[in-house]
């Protein structure tokens, strides 16, 4: 093989990467599937499509190696191929965001009311949950929990916090985080909680961002 063959041949290569993450529902289920493996039906009433769609999807992020699939009785279970999946997405977001201006002022019209965001850095958040001077809430599914969550966090699924309330105490700060900062569930635990009187903020990270950023997470089945 001639050597521009050879270059052509490995740009081509890394170009499938690029391929299959340029699709915005690719995008999303990358977002989704570094929260734990999910089932074909699990993802398609996340995506809100079809499922034919979502699945010629998950066909094309598995030919360029980015996920993988087991049979589970008669369902596909998909999970990402390895930990530097979920990281290829932070660091796309993060290069779009930093220079796609566009997708700023998207995400400031989600953050709505700045105050709202917790602007304590992560380091400082970690010890503080530790101390329990606040709590973390950890507001998606709980089998995502299980896969990973940040330490010291509690397990409140959005969809039944209000169960959860006399489990948080009116005098400390709540901390509540989700998927990362396309989702929407960490916001609306905030107005959730607000209303009911508590001092609470949104951290933007997910696991996935805190992993990224080089701190632990942690697993099981520990819930509040």
């Amino acid at each position: 093989m001639k050597k521009r063959e050879l270059k052509d041949l490995l740009y081509e290569q890394v170009a499938r990467i690029g391929k299959a993450v340029s699709s915005p529902k690719r995008l999303e289920l990358l977002e989704l599937l570094a929260q734990g493996e999910k089932s074909v039906e699990v993802l398609t009433a996340e995506l809100a499509v079809d499922i034919k769609l979502v699945s010629a999807h998950l066909r094309a992020l598995r030919e360029a190696g980015l996920v993988c699939v087991r049979r589970e009785g008669k369902f596909m279970i998909y999970r990402l191929a390895a930990g530097d999946v979920a990281g290829l997405w932070v660091m796309l977001r993060q290069v779009a965001e930093t220079h796609l201006g566009e997708l700023r002022t998207a995400l400031n019209h989600l953050s709505g009311d700045p105050s709202r965001l917790l602007a304590t850095s992560r380091a400082t958040l970690l010890e503080q949950a530790r101390q329990g001077d606040v709590i973390i809430i950890d507001v998606r599914p709980l089998s995502e929990f299980h896969t990973a969550h940040l330490p010291y966090a509690r397990s409140m699924p959005m969809a039944e916090i209000e169960q959860h309330l006399l489990h948080l105490p009116l005098d400390k700060e709540i901390v509540a985080y989700c998927r990362g900062p396309f989702c929407f569930l960490a916001d609306d635990a905030v107005t959730v909680l607000q209303s009911k009187g508590y001092r609470v903020r949104k951290l933007t990270d997910g696991v996935s961002e805190w992993q990224a950023a080089g701190f632990p997470v942690e697993a099981g089945e520990v819930a509040a």
